[in-house]
């Protein structure tokens, strides 16, 4: 009979008190991410998003990068071209399949094959977004820019070479279809967005926008107030707004997102914010040349005047001036100083051609644009422009045309036209008492100057 010494000893299915120790304990959860270092816990100062993660403290410091597959900007797309015989395209395979044709870098170093913009507002909003898809293009080479707006902000991107795609969309719409917004969701998912940027500000409703296209980086505007709660949550990356209007902020309303993407990473130092450029095809300049020609202008004779008073949509006012757009007496008045160059008024509606020919003289053409493609067009082959705060005063600086910029207050022209003491090109107007209608035209008159220097002006 074996004795009671050799028989096993019972195991207790409870957890016993560990014994006392010196050393501090250190509990770990599922969702902690700490990097060990021989006796002590190395983490880093700065968390990404504590929506998501608040054990979440970023990369280790202490790392050391360096190899090929981590190190660098990333690389052309190595995958071969899509036939073009066929309608579904060729060699678009979903994310998970056949990962021996992606790069290693594109899941380490979080490489951008696919980017979709989500664009608030209207023409001039989406002009002043072309340097943050030319950030793109430089940040990382051979990403597919897809852009999502308003009708009237696709209209824009017939200037735009680097965008692959641009689908009409409003994002400012509060209480969309549900169908036109199920299928707007299943489109972009379909699509297999490595990234998806939105500038539009983002409460729970529009975040989850974003989280639905399963993209892999979403970054967005969010909310100053209450309403970006829980917004976070379902974003990657989050800016604040300064106000509810991004808008007001002018030529630089989308700085914060334009830092974030293109900040300086490991051995990739930081990308540059080149200025506003436009691209302008042969055919569009030819149908504007037959338009203006046939209205009696000639070719670098001409002044483009842009902002005349009129409740068109065509007008390319930005949302964050209100007060943007000048009466036809003061118009009239602006005309009869030029000299040596013909007026040529740029109407966003038939219905307003009667009006303009009312308060000017007949020697003035009048051309009807409504597009932003056929605007820049006209002030291309123009020998400059007079415009309010409208797109016009941003596309003859993007084509170093000579400008005049009537604004209501200073503060406007600053913030609308950067840099105006470095530029040769363009001269701010400000009215003294803040409203645009109370403008000085001597002013005016004085600094048509900036046209032609030799010309005697009166």
């Amino acid at each position: 009979m074996a004795s009671l010494a050799q028989l096993p000893k019972p195991v207790s299915p409870f957890f016993k008190t560990p014994p006392f120790s010196t050393k501090p304990l250190v509990f770990l959860n599922f969702q902690t991410r700490l990097t060990w270092k021989s006796s002590h816990v190395s983490v880093s100062a700065k968390k990404k998003n504590t929506w998501l993660d608040p054990f979440d403290d970023g990369e280790d410091p202490d790392n050391e990068y360096g190899s090929l597959f981590v190190d660098g900007k990333q690389e052309e797309d190595p995958r071969l071209p899509d036939n073009p015989d066929n309608p579904y395209g060729f060699l678009k395979f979903p994310m998970g399949y056949t990962v021996e044709l992606a790069s290693l870098p594109l899941k380490i170093r979080g490489d951008v094959r696919r980017c979709c913009c989500v664009v608030s507002g209207g023409v001039y909003e989406n002009l002043l977004f072309f340097p943050t898809i030319q950030l793109l293009k430089d940040r990382y080479p051979g990403v597919q820019v897809d852009v999502l707006t308003t009708e009237r902000g696709k209209q824009t991107y017939e200037l735009n070479k680097n965008v692959r795609w641009a689908n009409v969309y409003d994002p400012d719409d509060d209480w969309p279809e549900p169908a036109e917004y199920t299928d707007m969701i299943g489109l972009l998912k379909g699509r297999y967005y490595d990234m998806i940027l939105s500038t539009k500000l983002a409460g729970l409703g529009h975040a989850a926008f974003l989280f639905m296209t399963t993209a892999r980086d979403r970054v967005s505007y969010i909310y100053p107030n209450v309403n970006s709660a829980g917004a976070g949550l379902m974003l990657s990356q989050t800016f604040t707004a300064q106000n509810t209007n991004l808008s007001e902020l002018g030529y630089e309303m989308y700085n914060q997102m334009e830092v974030w993407l293109g900040r300086p990473f490991r051995s990739v130092p930081r990308t540059p914010v080149l200025p506003l450029r436009v691209s302008i095809s042969r055919k569009l300049k030819e149908v504007v040349a037959h338009k203006y020609r046939r209205a009696g202008a000639e070719t670098g004779k001409f002044i483009v005047i842009h902002g005349i008073e009129s409740d068109s949509k065509a007008s390319m006012q930005s949302k964050g001036d209100g007060d943007s757009l000048l009466p036809l007496t003061k118009w009239a008045q602006i005309s009869k100083c030029i000299r040596g160059f013909k007026p040529v008024y740029v109407i966003p509606h038939e219905k307003e051609r009667e009006n303009v020919e009312e308060y000017v003289d007949d020697d003035t053409s009048i051309v009807f644009i409504t597009t932003p493609g056929q605007l820049a067009a006209l002030i291309n082959d123009s020998a400059g422009v007079i415009a309010t705060n409208t797109a016009a005063i941003q596309l003859a600086n993007a084509r170093d045309k000579p400008s005049i910029g009537l604004f209501s207050s200073e503060e406007k022209g600053k913030l609308f036209v950067p840099n105006v003491e470095e530029k040769n090109n363009c001269v701010i107007v400000a009215s003294k008492t803040g409203k645009l209608a109370d403008i000085d035209i001597g002013t005016v008159k004085h600094a048509m100057q900036i046209f032609e220097g030799s010309l005697a002006l009166v």
